[in-house]
C-alpha cells in the first residue's frame, strides 16, 4: 500500500511538471507605436499625423502578430523638428502625401544602430519603391553619428527611444522630407534670345576682329588721301615753273 501512495505521488509530481514544460508560454506584452511616442514625451506632432493617416492602426496590428516577419524600424521626428518647417508646410499636404509623408518614416524591417553601418542604400520605405528615384532614403555612420538624408533634408538621428526584437523607433532632428513631394523641379531652360538683324549673331571675337579690320582701312584709305592731298598743294605750287 505504502508503495502504491509512493508510486501515485511521483506519477502526479512529474505529470505535472511536464506539463508545465509543454504549457505555451504567455504572449508578450508589446507597447502599440502611440504609446512608445507618449512615453518619450516630445512627438505630439508625428502620433497626430499617425492617427490621421491611420498608420498608427497598421503599425499596431503587425505588432499584435505572434511572431512578425522583419520587424519595423521608425524614425520619429520631434515636435522641435516639425517647428523646423515652414508655416503652411502640413496644412498644404493633401491626404494621400500626408500618408506618404508618414510611411516615408517607417522601413519595413528592423533595424539595430550596428546594422545602419553595413546599410545598403537607398533604403526601402513603406511610402514606396526606391529604384524610381521618388522616395530614396540613404542612412550613414560615422562612429556612433547616424544621419539620414533625402535628397531633400539631412537629418540626424538623436538617440534610441525604444527597442526590441520587433521594433525600433530613433528619434530624428528633422522631418524626413521626401523628393516626390518637396523635391524642386528643374527650371526650364531660358528661350533664345532672338536678335534684331534678321537672326545673324556674331561671336564677340568675329565682331571685335571685324572692328580692326575696318578700322585698319578706313586708316589705309586716310592715309592714301593725306598724300593725294599734299600732291596737289605741290603742284598747285610749283606746277606753273
Amino acid at each position: 500500500m505504502r508503495k502504491l501512495l509512493a508510486f501515485s505521488f511521483l506519477f502526479f509530481f512529474f505529470w505535472d511538471k511536464t506539463l508545465a514544460q509543454i504549457a505555451p508560454a504567455p504572449p508578450i506584452k508589446v507597447d502599440n507605436i502611440t504609446s512608445i511616442l507618449e512615453k518619450g514625451g516630445q512627438f505630439t506632432t508625428f502620433i497626430k499625423l499617425l492617427k490621421a493617416t491611420q498608420v498608427a492602426d497598421q503599425l499596431n496590428n503587425q505588432l499584435s502578430t505572434p511572431d512578425p516577419n522583419d520587424g519595423l524600424t521608425v524614425f520619429a521626428p520631434s515636435d522641435s523638428a516639425f517647428s523646423g518647417l515652414k508655416p503652411g508646410t502640413l496644412n498644404s499636404l493633401s491626404d494621400k502625401e500626408k500618408l506618404q509623408l508618414v510611411q516615408f518614416h517607417i522601413l519595413p524591417t528592423l533595424m539595430s544602430t550596428s546594422q545602419f553601418q553595413t546599410a545598403s542604400n537607398p533604403l526601402r520605405t513603406q511610402a514606396g519603391d526606391v529604384k524610381g528615384g521618388k522616395f530614396p532614403l540613404n542612412v550613414t555612420a560615422d562612429g556612433n553619428q547616424v544621419n539620414v538624408t533625402t535628397g531633400v533634408v539631412n537629418a540626424t538621428v538623436e538617440n534610441s527611444v525604444f527597442s526590441d526584437r520587433r521594433i525600433a523607433v530613433y528619434q530624428v532632428d528633422k522631418v524626413l522630407l521626401p523628393l516626390e513631394i518637396f523635391g524642386t523641379a528643374p527650371e526650364p531652360a531660358p528661350a533664345p534670345v532672338v536678335p534684331e538683324n534678321g537672326g545673324l549673331v556674331s561671336s564677340p571675337k568675329a565682331a571685335v576682329k571685324g572692328t580692326d579690320v575696318a578700322g585698319a582701312v578706313s586708316l589705309k584709305f586716310h592715309a592714301l588721301a593725306m598724300g593725294f592731298s599734299s600732291f596737289a598743294v605741290f603742284w598747285a605750287v610749283f606746277g606753273g615753273f
